[in-house]
């Protein structure tokens, strides 16, 4: 019987930060898990190292369920992002084994195929509306079926999910970039870009926008209406999730869909949200929310709810990540979109191999596990750097929802 022999912690930054776990089996087997938790990196690190990796040395790798309940009850302190970040490096990798053992792609374990591809979004943005107007049309001569769209609102420096170069990256800075915010120019400003966006490109494609947090229930509600005739997909994160119940006032006052859940990390944050169908799209992550093991559960409660899946899927998730979750993508019943921002070159150098994308659909690898492999001579030659999000301060100074 193999067992777990040597567990490593990997930190490099390929033009941004990543912590990937590595565990490799008595017999040699390696498996790779992505440990990235923007801006907060070392803190994940110092968990596995210190807390995890001592606990899964000569444990048996196929026992992935025996082993997720272990590290999660066995701490006694549940949940949190930097808990369930590290469990679920762990399970991943250890699927990543599973996978490589058996000689099949992961997503042959989890039950097959459901699609022939993963519908993904990409992010369009734009200093001001001409250029977010042009960033669509590129996206779209590209094939993308699915496009996000940001525009920075005038006179303010918080703008969320607008590129300052080629690549989106808000974890940018050595200390946390302050940001000015004003919630009433936003509301008066988006609306209006948003419709823009439909003039010139029609109904053709499907639009999403990203609200992150930064209204109250009702200014929520009061946007989503206002942008009912432009049929968004979804309108992400409207109000702070933390407060589940908040979700019913926005669903009382409009038809646009909802998606939520990037920073919960347990089926417990989102229980709520689904069984009571306060929102229509669930955003969990399996590198935030307890690993393949977990986010199917999360995925299971969605689909007897007529909740879909939409996970989170930045920069600052590794290519571990983007290769898991199509893995997973491609089998749930009730997949609803990917999020796929790609990552820089660099990145590429570090973490070998990734799915396939075309046509604006991802493609998982059918190699055996995951299909992605850690090249560390490269990996050695990006350091870690201190990086971290903005805040965003109201104009009377005060810190706001970010």
């Amino acid at each position: 019987m193999a067992t777990i022999e040597r567990v490593e912690v990997l930190v490099t930054s390929p033009g941004r930060n990543f912590v990937t776990l590595r565990i490799t089996t008595s017999d040699g087997v390696t498996g790779l898990g992505d440990a990235t938790l923007n801006g907060r990196e070392l803190a994940v690190a110092s968990y596995l190292e210190d807390h995890l990796a001592p606990l899964l040395a000569g444990r048996d790798p196929d026992w992935i369920e025996d082993t997720w309940q272990y590290l999660y009850k066995g701490a006694y302190w549940r949940r949190g992002p930097v808990t369930m970040t590290a469990i679920a490096a762990v399970d991943v990798a250890l699927w990543d084994i599973k996978g490589k053992v058996a000689g099949m792609p992961v997503y042959q374990l989890l039950g097959g195929r459901s699609r022939d591809g993963v519908l993904v979004y990409c992010h369009a943005s734009g200093t001001d509306v001409e250029s977010l107007l042009d960033d669509v049309a590129a996206y779209r001569e590209r094939g993308f079926q699915a496009i996000r769209a940001q525009a920075a609102v005038p006179g303010l420096s918080g703008s969320y999910g607008v590129r300052t170069g080629s690549l989106y990256e808000p974890a940018a800075t050595a200390l946390p970039d302050e940001q000015a915010w004003s919630t009433e120019a936003y509301l008066d400003f988006a609306p209006g870009y948003l419709a823009e966006v439909r003039e010139r490109f029609g109904f053709g494609f499907h639009l999403l926008h990203d609200v992150h947090h930064r209204l109250t229930p009702i200014e929520a509600a009061r946007f989503g209406r206002s942008v009912e005739e432009l049929r968004l997909f979804w309108m992400e994160d409207p109000t702070p999730a933390e407060n589940q119940e908040a979700f019913r006032l926005i669903r009382q006052h409009t038809t646009t869909p909802i998606a939520t859940g990037e920073v919960l990390n347990s089926i417990w944050d989102v229980k709520e949200l689904i069984t009571e169908q306060l929102i229509d799209y669930v955003r969990t992550t399996v590198v935030h929310a307890g690993g393949i093991t977990h986010l199917r559960r999360i995925f299971d409660l969605a689909a007897l709810y007529q909740v879909r899946t939409g996970s989170h899927g930045a920069t600052d998730l590794s290519p571990v990540t983007t290769a898991a979750a199509v893995h997973v993508d491609i089998t749930v019943p009730n997949f609803g979109i990917q999020e796929h921002m790609g990552h820089t070159a660099e990145t590429y150098e570090v973490f070998r191999g990734s799915p396939r994308l075309e046509n604006g659909m991802l493609h998982p690898s059918d190699a055996p596990g995951l299909g992605v492999e850690y090249d560390d001579e490269v990996a050695a030659r990006f350091p870690y750097q201190a990086r971290y999000l903005p805040v965003a301060r109201r104009l009377d100074g005060s810190v706001h929802d970010w």
